[in-house]
């Protein structure tokens, strides 16, 4: 018995408050996937796990995962743009970063500020 192909949905939302929606398998820009019900153009290509912007978001907006806010929003994205550590900073762990040899550097130390 062969069973029919399974469609995996492009993107889920996971609470109806949230404002970003998360990738379920590779998006390229251009595409329109399904967000909950609403067609949403992508605007950057990204990978799975990755957030997309459900609305406008600007600078200094609470942004909700699970219907909780997991950090502010440090420059605007437009609807279907990429929400990621490039444009969201997170209001309760402190972001890491890898350095050359491929070691997590604090924020302040990535940014070449002295720490105690």
């Amino acid at each position: 018995m062969t069973l029919p192909p399974v469609k995996m949905h492009a993107v889920v939302l996971l609470h109806p408050d949230d404002n970003v929606v998360v990738v379920c398998r590779a998006v390229n820009a251009g595409e329109t996937v399904d967000a909950a019900g609403t067609p949403l153009l992508v605007r950057t290509s990204v990978g799975v796990g990755h957030k997309l912007a459900r609305q406008a978001l600007s600078a200094g907006d609470k942004v909700h995962r699970y219907g909780a806010p997991i950090g502010s929003m440090t420059q605007a994205a437009d609807r279907g743009e990429h929400v990621h550590l490039h444009n969201l900073q997170s209001d309760y762990l402190h972001t890491y970063t890898l350095d050359s040899g491929n070691a997590f550097v604090g924020e302040a130390a990535a940014a070449g500020e002295e720490h105690s």
